[in-house]
Parts: C-alpha cells; structure tokens; sequence
C-alpha cells in the first residue's frame, strides 16, 4: 500500500504527496531488471539471464531505478486517488522529490507529489420550495396556424419557377473550384436550399437574385478535401428554381394526413397539440428558472485552468486555429461561459442529486438512449454501441441522475403564471412530458456550443 496526504490548495485545487516505502518498491524494480535482461546481450549470459550487477554496469542502476519509477507512477497515483476519493478535473502536476540511491539511501522511499484540480464540495441551502412563475399557456390562431402550415410543408411538393431564386427556394446547381487558377474540384446537379448555410460560406449570398441560366463568383475557405482550409474562387451556375408549394387546408388534405374526414376535425385536433406544446414549453421555462433561483442560492468556485482546457479542446477538435473566422476571441468569451455554467449546474444538481440518493433506473437509461438515438438520426442499437466505446455510459447516466435532480426540485418548487394561478406541471414531470423537454434541451446546447 501506498501512504499519502492530502492538502487543500483551494477550493478547487489539492496538493496530493504520496509515499510508496522501497519494499512495495522492490518488485517493481525487479520486474524492471528482468525486462532489461531481455534486450541486453552480455558475452557468455544467455538473453534474459544477465544478472542485475551487469546491468547496472552497463547502464547504470539509476537507469534502472528510473525506468521502474516511471512505469509504475500512474499506478501509485491512481491508488493514492482511490484511498483519497479524489477525481482529479485536470492533468496532474508531478514532482518525484525522492528515489531509492539518493543520497546514497539505496533502500530510500519513492516519494512524489501531485497538484490538480478537482470539484468544489457545496452546501447545499434549503431548495425545497423555491418560488418560480412563468407566463401562462396561451394558444394564439397564428401558433394554431403555425402548426397547420408544419403539417401542410410535410406534405409539400416542388414546382418549377420562372423568377430569380429567393431564400427558401430548391435550387439545382452547379459548382467549380479554383485554387490558384488551378481547378481542384466541380460537381453539377447539385440539389441545394438557398438560406440553408449547409454548403459553403459564400453560396447564399450568391445564389440569391440569379435565375436560371445566370451564374455568380465568390470566394470561400474550402472546408474539406486535399485544399482544405485553403481559399478557393467557386463558379456557381443556377440550373433551376423550385419553390415548395404547400397543399390546401381543406377535406381532401385531412384524409391524406391524417385520420380524420374533414379539415375542422384536423384543425380541432391540431389545436389540442399546439396547446400541449404550449405547456411543455411552459415546463421547460419553470425548469429552467427553478435552476436560475437555484444558483442565486449557491456560490460555486470554477477551477480556471479546468475551463481553459475545455475550451482549447473544443477548438482544436473542430479543427480550428486561434484568429481563424470561427476562433474568435468574442467566440472563446462564449464557449467558456458555456462551460462555465455546465460545471456550476452539474456540482449543484449533483449535490442534490447525492442529497435525495436519486438512482438511475436501467429503463431511464434506455429511454434517454432512445430519444437521443432519434434526434441524430441513428439506430438506438448503433447509438448506444458507439457510447460504450467511447466509454460515455457513465456521462450519460450522470446527466440523466441531473435531470431528475432537477425534476425533484421543480416538484418542490412553487410554479405560478404572471396571472397568478398555480400552474401543475404533473404533465411535464412525467416521463412523456420530460422526453419532449429533453429533445427541445438538446437541440437548445448543440448551438450553444457549435
């Protein structure tokens, strides 16, 4: 076993000094003479019979020594960690202030020390009975028609338009790229949304005003390819103009999108979904200022070093370089806010979380997999596989502890409308209602952080 200490550098921040005796030492030294045994040849000794004496004199036992500690390093640490419940949030710092054969002490200690990072440790207030009030649930003609002309656009079709192509618009297109005067890359027949921002920088622009037949050059950073990162000058040609033409809201349409008979019967119907959608969107509102009366009532240290981690590696695992278009000092400022307030949030709901000895129920796990699966686009079966392989169970089962960490404080929480009346969110809280939250939610982060 290993002996160890623990100092508190900070609120977010330990000095961890570990002490690991020569006899816990000793096999690890040897396992290193053995291994070095086997890559040295000595005249007359057989491969991995040389005894260490020889080794020592051909590289020296504070090579040996060396070698032992350095393989064996993380493996004391992660005991000291264990012993101590630590999780560090950062790469360590480690400085060995003792090996065996300093100062002539062949039998001394391995001695070294670590600073890190780790999660603050919060006194929870009384956060039962918090006061929230949220607008009320109102369902406009314009919301009820909102969700009409949705319903109407699933069913639209493309026709054919003689007028320049406007945002909205179905276009069919043809593009070649220069670098250089040099031509790296065409394509024709191109199927492409003007207004989308899903090709490249520069095509909406372009693209807006031309009608068929007429053509248009810009220049744009190539994003892909051998000439990635690179400015090329793009010919686009307009080929065609299409514009989506929506079905009419009568009998015939209700028949073929839905089962009702008549349009009143739809739009009857339609209006019951905009007024439960109205009322998710209320309990998404009371959720999130449940958590902002919640933060007013804790104050939560952030390790900095931590931060400024997670946002060098959010930029550089996107591919982009410090003063490039998307790697903006204004753009930093915001990515590490939005870090900022997911650790304050994850360390108090995690509190509350420990708190209420809230469980995560193998069912509750599937369901989040399920809908999370559905908004990417993804086989639930391949979508969990690839969590377990980058070994996000764990993560994931921590988000879904935090949400019902949250449910159980929006459940204690008093919910008016600014008109006064008691709002029940027991729709909401239910699993149905907090899986159309949590699609919402997630859509909600992916452009907080993009």
């Amino acid at each position: 076993m290993v002996q160890s200490t623990v100092e508190n550098l900070a609120p977010t921040r330990v000095k961890l000094e570990v002490e690991v005796s020569y006899e816990e030492l000793k096999p690890r030294i040897d396992a290193t003479y053995k291994s070095l045994a086997d890559q040295i040849q000595v005249p007359g000794f057989r491969k991995g019979k040389v005894p260490p004496r020889l080794i020592d004199q051909r590289v020296g036992r504070g090579f040996v020594i060396e070698n032992a500690v350095n393989d064996n390093l993380d493996s004391f640490f992660q005991e000291a960690l264990r012993e101590n419940e630590l999780s560090p949030l950062t790469r360590p710092e480690v400085d060995v202030t003792s090996v065996p054969g300093n100062d002539g002490e062949e039998e001394a200690p391995l001695k070294f020390n670590t600073e890190f990072d780790i999660r603050p440790t919060v006194e929870l207030p009384d956060y039962k009975g918090l006061e929230v009030t949220v607008e009320p649930v109102t369902v406009t003609e314009e919301q009820e028609q909102k969700v009409l002309d949705e319903l109407r656009e699933r069913f639209a079709t493309l026709v054919d338009v003689d007028r320049p192509a406007e945002k909205g618009d179905n276009v069919t297109i043809a593009l070649t790229a220069t670098v250089d005067d040099e031509e790296v890359d065409n394509a024709e027949g191109l199927s492409y949304e003007v207004g989308s921002g899903t090709m490249l920088d520069g095509l909406d622009e372009a693209l807006e005003g031309l009608s068929a037949g007429e053509d248009a050059i810009f220049e744009t950073t190539l994003a892909g390819g051998d000439h990635s990162g690179e400015t090329a000058t793009v010919k686009v040609v307009l080929e065609a103009v299409k514009e989506r033409e929506l079905p009419e809201a009568d009998d015939d349409f209700a028949q073929l999108a839905s089962e009702f008979d008549t349009i009143e019967e739809l739009k009857e119907d339609l209006k019951t979904q905009a007024a439960e959608e109205a009322k998710t969107e209320q309990g998404v509102e009371a959720r999130e200022k449940a958590l902002e009366e919640l933060l007013k009532l804790v104050e939560v240290p952030v390790p900095e070093s931590m931060l400024a981690e997670q946002v060098e590696q959010h930029f550089t695992s996107q591919g982009h370089t410090e003063g490039d278009e998307h790697d903006t000092p204004e753009h930093r400022e915001e990515v590490e806010q939005n870090f900022r307030e997911a650790f304050v949030n994850e360390v108090i709901l995690d509190a509350i979380a420990d708190e209420e000895e809230i469980q995560v129920e193998q069912n509750e796990l599937i369901e989040y997999i399920l809908s999370s699966a559905s908004q990417y686009g993804m086989d639930p079966n391949q979508f969990a596989q690839m969590l377990d392989q980058a070994g996000q169970v764990p993560m994931i089962m921590g988000e879904v502890r935090r949400r019902k960490a949250l449910a159980a404080v929006l459940e204690e929480a008093k919910v008016v409308d600014t008109e006064g009346n008691e709002v029940d969110l027991s729709f909401f809280l239910n699993p149905e209602g907090a899986e159309e939250a949590e699609e919402s939610e997630t859509e909600t982060d992916d452009e907080k952080n993009d």
